[in-house]
């Protein structure tokens, strides 16, 4: 079963999709998960392995057997919240990961296409609109982790790497964790009379660009295609939309009447007010654009919490 592409961290949000659209092209494709994460996650023509990226040498015995003819780096600690409070787990994850990853490719003499997802927290917060030549600054230990990636990726390269820097994104199966997702949990769980009609909210005045995950991933498998190796692009729709804009095009949805209330802890110790992407360059060199308008992205998000209560009720 050599040559497969592989995603690392299939089972996530953006992993998942990414596992979807790469099925349409491809018979098999490999997928990695922590160990216990693939359980339940059956999916026809999908080679299932559960790999620690923060073991070493269980992440170089699994690409010596697997041999991947492309890797999309998606595995990693995603919350920018819980970063805070443990800020040596995403250092971790996200930076030994990627860095065992890289070696263990460079150990089997492999030279297949790398795409490493990072982020756009890797710069200093500004209420400009960012391109790649902004100044860098993280502004949380999410950030730095997602940094310091990116520069393991750059020095460990044995392969052609690719850089992404993903601006925030939302769709189906997002983790409530993130704001759009929690507001259409919220709402279906009302709907459903499985909750009072009172939807808990953090800081509705932040900024934030916001992409639909199916046109993110849709950028992963472009710039593996079309981009150029060590040089970071940002994938951004170049719109910061309001959160509380985005939580009134949710209710406008909403099939019940609904009061707003804010929670002091859903309030993140530094929020950045604005966090808002340029797209001129993966526009120009490979031919990108955000496509879905992000009213069908948030009516999708609702509908698959909606979906998701409906059957844990029956």
């Amino acid at each position: 079963m050599a040559g497969l592409p592989l995603v690392t961290g299939a089972t996530g949000f953006a992993g998942s999709h990414l596992l979807d659209d790469l099925l349409r092209d491809h018979p098999t494709v490999a997928a990695w998960a922590n160990p216990g994460g693939a359980a339940g996650a059956v999916r026809a023509n999908v080679r299932w392995q559960s790999v620690d990226m923060v073991d070493r040498h269980g992440v170089a015995r699994a690409i010596a057997d697997l041999k991947p003819s492309i890797v999309y780096h998606l595995a990693g600690a995603a919350h920018v919240g819980d970063s805070w409070t443990d800020p040596v787990r995403p250092l971790r994850v996200n930076t030994l990961g990627t860095h065992h990853l890289l070696e263990a490719i460079r150990l089997a003499d492999l030279q297949c296409q790398v795409l490493v997802a990072g982020s756009a927290l890797v710069y200093r917060p500004s209420h400009e609109a960012l391109d790649e030549d902004a100044p860098i600054g993280p502004p949380n230990p999410y950030g730095l982790s997602k940094l310091t990636q990116e520069v393991i990726a750059g020095r460990d390269a044995w392969s052609p790497v690719f850089l992404a820097r993903p601006f925030n994104h939302a769709g189906p199966r997002q983790s409530p964790a993130y704001v759009a997702s929690a507001f259409a949990k919220q709402l279906a769980e009302i709907e459903a009379g499985a909750a009072p009609p009172v939807l808990s909210v953090g800081n509705l005045d932040a900024r934030r660009d916001l992409t639909d995950v199916r046109d993110t991933i849709r950028a992963y498998r472009l710039l593996v295609e079309k981009g150029r190796p060590a040089r970071p692009y940002n994938i951004c729709s170049g719109r910061a939309y309001r959160v509380g804009d985005l939580l009134e095009t949710m209710l406008s949805l909403a099939r019940t009447r609904i009061d707003v209330v804010v929670d002091p802890n859903r309030l993140r110790p530094a929020d950045v007010p604005v966090v808002l992407g340029n797209p001129g360059r993966i526009a120009s060199e490979v031919g990108w654009q955000a496509t879905i308008p992000i009213e069908q992205t948030l009516s999708d998000l609702l509908e698959y919490w909606r979906q998701r209560t409906n059957s844990r009720q029956s």
